[in-house]
């Protein structure tokens, strides 16, 4: 068996109503459901949404790396 291991990244986007680190882990979370051997993320973009002069909902676009079969 090889040591050598070909990788396929995704975009994903993630949201919460409570931080950053709840939108990241929403769309890995979601994403282990249906992807199989999730590897790594890298945060590409962060967004947020303001409602009466506070942050109301943030949303986080991901780079999810997974190793093929």
């Amino acid at each position: 068996m090889s040591d050598n291991h070909v990788y396929k990244k995704i975009d994903l986007v993630g949201s919460s109503t409570e931080s950053v680190e709840g939108a990241i882990s929403n769309a890995v979370e979601r994403a282990s459901s249906t992807v199989n051997n999730l590897n790594w993320f890298e945060v590409t973009q962060i967004r947020g949404h303001i409602e009466d002069g506070k942050v109301a909902h943030y949303q986080v676009e991901l780079k999810v790396g997974f190793r093929l079969d």
